[in-house]
């Protein structure tokens, strides 16, 4: 079990996590898990994490993808399909509080690793497998990246709302959901062990998880049997829900209530707008939601975008800025709260940083360690699991490990 946490590193100071997992759904769970003070063991192959080479990069294996999924971790590179770096594996998990992978499960079986083999090693483990479909269904052996994750739950086939054809949605939404749905489920069951001093293993099927985050809102009529219509929600659906074009740029504005649909007609210079029937309630408004946007369309493309931004803040009607992605580290907001921190990377230099979002009074969360580079810490754990330098010499002669 792990030591009496040390509440100034956060939350989960004291729980040591086996990190598995590579890409962006595993390695963003495990870097929240880290955030929050977990001591995050990140296991990788001697040709390491394959989103090393994603984004820009001063130096190979240090891709800005990479870097931004990966701090607060320790580096470990194991051989696992050879039986002595498999060994160190097992060490690493009879201490260990969590294991997760986001491998599918025969690969993960064909390893050596599956639950029963883990729990064998480590009754109290809580063991996390965050992997494209449920074992329990036919497309348990499929691949699964985030492109065909959004394919399959219906996200692509959206966009055909505003497009001529199905389009991915541009970042990776099935990967990071999924990502954040695995640390929930990780941190109850955590929770469940301190109760009952069971661990357990948890399923995190990015297929299920993203046909259920979509249809949270787009069941529509099928919630009904028999239905009462068709899928779908018709206000996010509406050819003109979109950033709309102002005289000068592109501004979004949501009136959301009857007040401000009032109020923005008298912003734009039509208050017997305000009297249509069309915005009396909020049921009306869904049936007529695209008339109205492709109204709200036309009266802004008559003005420029500081004009309703002014007048939308002092109206109280919600409205923002459409902000380009190299504008944001700029935000005075952001700015305000210190999200983007300027930190100086051991072998990277000078870095930008996202801090974790989530404020804590009593357990703070902290940038404690950059990404690694492969294998950087391989020594240090091992020793810390009983290793000593002949042994870690010995290992790394046969390529069971790779050291930094």
């Amino acid at each position: 079990m792990a030591a009496a946490p040390d509440t100034s590193a956060g939350p989960l100071a004291g729980i040591t996590v086996i990190d598995l997992t590579a890409v962006v759904l595993g390695p963003l769970t495990t870097q929240i898990l880290g955030d929050l003070g977990a001591d995050i063991i990140k296991v990788e192959p001697p040709e390491g994490d394959i989103m090393r080479a994603g984004g820009a990069a001063r130096h190979p294996g240090m891709g800005s993808i990479y870097l931004a999924l990966n701090r607060n971790k320790r580096s470990v590179a194991l051989d696992l399909k050879q039986p002595e770096g498999a060994a160190v594996l097992r060490r690493l998990i009879a201490r260990a509080d969590v294991v997760i992978h986001n491998m599918r499960a025969a690969a993960i079986a064909r390893l050596g690793f599956d639950y029963a083999a883990v729990q064998a090693i480590n009754p109290t483990i809580v063991y996390c497998a965050a992997y494209g479909f449920s074992e329990r269904g036919p497309y348990r052996d499929y691949p699964a990246y985030d492109d065909l994750i959004q394919a399959r739950a219906g996200i692509a086939a959206l966009a055909e709302a505003h497009a001529p054809a199905p389009i991915f949605a541009p970042t990776l939404i099935a990967d990071k959901t999924v990502g954040l749905t695995a640390v929930y489920a990780v941190l109850a069951a955590l929770f469940h062990r301190e109760r009952s001093g069971q661990g357990q293993a948890i399923e995190v099927p990015m297929f299920e998880t993203m046909v259920a985050f979509t249809l949270a809102e787009h069941l529509g009529g099928l919630t009904f049997e028999p239905p009462l219509g068709s899928a779908g929600y018709a206000r996010l659906l509406a050819p003109d829900r979109r950033p709309h074009r102002t005289t000068d740029g592109h501004v979004a504005i949501l009136p959301y209530t009857t007040r401000h649909w009032r109020d923005f007609f008298a912003l734009a210079g039509r208050p017997e707008l305000g009297s249509d029937p069309r915005i009396a309630d909020p049921a009306t408004r869904n049936r007529h939601v695209g008339e109205l946007y492709a109204l709200l369309a036309e009266l802004v493309a008559t003005k420029p975008t500081g004009f309703w931004l002014d007048g939308c803040r002092a109206a109280d009607i919600p409205a923002a800025p459409v902000n380009p992605l190299a504008a944001l580290p700029d935000d005075p907001h952001l700015a305000a709260v210190g999200l983007f921190a300027h930190t100086e990377h051991p072998s990277e230099g000078a870095i930008r940083e996202l801090r974790p979002p989530v404020g804590f009074s009593a357990t703070p969360t902290a940038l404690r360690r950059p990404a690694p580079r492969l294998g950087a810490d391989t020594a240090a754990v091992l020793r810390e699991h009983g290793y000593d330098d002949a042994a870690i010499a010995a290992l790394a002669a046969q390529g069971a490990i790779k050291l930094a």
